[in-house]
């Protein structure tokens, strides 16, 4: 049906998108690729409301449980990983539905954005030692003798970014500035088709939000994080970071009471939710499916969001085909 390649199921956190996504990965004979830069790791499950099997609908699910918890793992490494498993899935002759809210992992994997510099830790270290020896000031200074466009766009205080930029220019000899205008300049590595799910009212995203942060607490969230530091996953690693697993690990050391742990989960979840709908709203080829507006409020609105999902892809498809 889909002649477009790929199609993305996203929007912000708490939507509804792993079970339309399933949903209409089951009605097309697809399989589902997962873009959410959490559910990639094992012994996280109710935090990151990874799907369980029921609610898989019996459609393969790839890019789950990928990872161990104390391991970093980049966007270049997704990209990699996640194209070969839609490569796979297209060679199958099925459709591949990517699922997910992780907007960079969602653009660099269809856009086939190349990493130039893959990394060299030893390097890396070396650089953010010198940052905290000499400062931000003048590392950029340093950085704006072989890329004064992206100096210019840095802040001091921003370290991760500074260290990357003067890593990437070792490491490949072409400023980080360069490397993505020629990355942009690619034709995209697939097509796609994107539908974003959300409410047509703000406040109804919210109480959803602060439903399901209160459903993974029964759940036993607390209970899945002391899990996690009784394996000695450390409490600095990016896993670890991840909203509800550093509020829930703050209540274990005593830092502070499950309930204001909550509080905090449900809002850092409804700003996360807000930077989402923020990196959405730049693509101007995403189709919006609203509850409350053309989806329903009740139960019936996932179905109804796949019957119209599928529907436009009918005539897309039938379009292609002139």
């Amino acid at each position: 049906m889909n002649k477009s390649g790929v199609i993305v199921i996203t929007g912000p956190t708490a939507t509804g998108k792993t079970a339309v996504g399933a949903l209409l990965a089951k009605s097309l004979n697809g399989e589902v690729v997962s873009a959410d830069s959490m559910q990639i790791y094992t012994h996280m499950n109710i935090g990151t409301a990874k799907p369980t099997l029921l609610e898989m609908q019996g459609v393969p699910h790839h890019m789950l449980d990928i990872v161990p918890p104390w391991e970093d793992y980049s966007v270049a490494r997704y990209t990699d990983d996640a194209a070969r498993c839609v490569d796979d899935i297209i060679q199958r002759g099925k459709t591949p539905v990517l699922v997910g809210g992780t907007g960079l992992y969602i653009d660099s994997l269809l856009s086939g954005r190349e990493f130039s510099a893959r990394g060299n830790p030893a390097l890396r270290m070396e650089i953010e030692g010198r940052y905290d020896e000499i400062g931000g000031e003048a590392m950029l200074r340093e950085l704006c003798e072989f890329d004064p466009e992206s100096a210019a766009k840095l802040h001091a205080n921003d370290k991760k970014r500074i260290v990357r930029a003067i890593e990437t220019y070792k490491t490949s000899g072409k400023p980080i500035s360069q490397h993505n205008v020629e990355t942009k300049s690619l034709p995209p590595r697939y097509g796609s088709i994107k539908f974003a799910l959300t409410f047509s009212d703000r406040s109804e995203l919210y109480a959803k939000i602060d439903r399901r942060v209160d459903y993974m607490l029964e759940k036993g969230l607390l209970d899945e994080v002391r899990s996690l530091i009784d394996m000695g996953v450390p409490s600095g690693c990016t896993a670890m970071q991840g909203i509800g697993y550093k509020e829930m690990a703050e209540v274990i050391s005593g830092k502070c009471d499950i309930c204001h742990a909550a509080e905090n989960i449900k809002m850092e979840s409804r700003r996360y939710a807000k930077r989402q709908l923020t990196w959405l709203r730049r693509d101007t080829e995403v189709i919006w499916m609203k509850y409350g507006e053309r989806l329903p409020m009740s139960d019936d609105g996932l179905a109804v969001a796949v019957s119209m999902i599928t529907s436009l892809l009918l005539k897309r498809s039938a379009y292609e085909a002139k």
